[in-house]
């Protein structure tokens, strides 16, 4: 376990938890567990022996989004709050510049930049109770930041009737809209979570760690550049030793190696 303030961590195998630590505070993105969160993705980042890296929180929420009670507290400037916002968003792009995938194990209620941290996971896997919402717009505060992730996410005039009226969803409608890949009963999230790792963990990383790249880098490209970037990820990933193997495996209806994987 880490020694952070705000945040936990646990390793057990291949598959490494991030877990958010201020129940208190419904897990609020205060300034110290935005640098401790940014600290840990890096260390995360060069650490070989983790495969799969899953972003969970203890408590009533998965995060209620920034700590208005510090963001209060700031001096009224731009600046002041340009910083802050800055931070957030080299914590939001180091989740997708990670080479691990990375999953959302969602609880209790995701609002605002909580909201967003789930949308700019990889993956998302949220209980049947869960309710999302970016709400800032009902404190006259309109949701740019989690804009983006959302409008990535899911249809524009579903993320555009969240962002104007602040109105929750729930988790079923978070999947159907894009937001989640999956939904579950609060008591079997632990158990899929885990499977979900488990099941991508036995996947060859250095062909995982160049797939992510590119379906990140591609989605800004026109067709055309998306796809020649495409090809040539696969034509590099072809000359790995996993593809090599995993395709004369497949050629020779052999098992595949297990060090392929």
């Amino acid at each position: 376990m880490s020694e952070y303030a705000t945040i936990l961590t646990q390793q057990n195998g291949a598959i490494a938890t991030i877990t958010l630590n201020r129940p208190q505070a419904l897990n609020a993105l205060s300034e110290t567990l935005l640098h401790e969160l940014l600290a840990e993705l890096n260390r995360v980042r060069t650490d070989q022996s983790i495969r799969v890296l899953v972003l969970a929180a203890n408590g009533k929420a998965f995060s209620a989004g920034h700590d208005l009670k510090e963001m209060a507290s700031l001096p009224n400037s731009t600046n002041a709050y340009a910083a802050l916002f800055k931070l957030c968003g080299q914590v939001m792009l180091s989740i997708q510049a990670l080479p691990q995938p990375v999953i959302a194990k969602v609880q209790g209620l995701a609002t605002a930049a909580g909201c967003q941290l789930v949308a700019m996971c990889d993956l998302a896997v949220a209980a049947d109770d869960v309710q999302f919402a970016t709400s800032g717009i009902n404190y006259g505060l309109f949701c740019a930041t989690p804009s983006v992730p959302l409008l990535r996410t899911m249809p524009r005039k579903h993320a555009m009737h969240m962002l104007l009226t602040g109105d929750f969803i729930s988790a079923q409608q978070a999947k159907e809209q894009g937001l989640i890949n999956q939904v579950v009963p609060a008591g079997d999230l632990d158990n899929v979570v885990d499977s979900l790792c488990n099941r991508i963990a036995q996947q060859a990383p250095a062909a995982i760690a160049l797939g992510k790249r590119l379906v990140y880098q591609q989605s800004h490209m026109n067709e055309a550049a998306a796809l020649q970037l495409a090809a040539q990820t696969m034509a590099h990933n072809m000359t790995l030793v996993c593809a090599q193997e995993g395709v004369a495996s497949f050629v020779n209806k052999t098992p595949v190696p297990n060090h392929a994987r």
